[in-house]
């Protein structure tokens, strides 16, 4: 039993490349994409369940959030992050 389930975890592990041309496209979005709308725009086709498997482990590394439309790109590497505390705080 625990070798069949093992099996079938293995049969929708992704490719970095995989990972990589879903990350691309979500952030290359400019707006929330369902599930749908991911799979129209992604060059090549992926599983779905290779695809929710990959949506999931995007979620737990914080570059992407689910919301009630979608999904949405949320990552801001860190020097993005530097650039703006370089600026310092202006009040208005």
């Amino acid at each position: 039993m625990t070798q069949v389930l093992e099996q079938q975890r293995v049969a929708h592990s992704p490719t970095l490349a995989t990972i990589q041309m879903v990350e691309e496209t979500i952030h290359g979005a400019k707006e929330v994409l369902n599930i749908a709308e991911i799979k129209r725009r992604l060059p090549k086709k992926v599983n779905h369940n290779t695809l929710k498997v990959i949506l999931r482990y995007l979620q737990e590394i914080g570059k992407i959030e689910f919301t009630p439309d979608g999904v949405i790109w949320i990552f801001v590497p860190k020097e993005d992050v530097a650039a703006i505390l370089s600026k310092g705080r202006t009040w208005i």
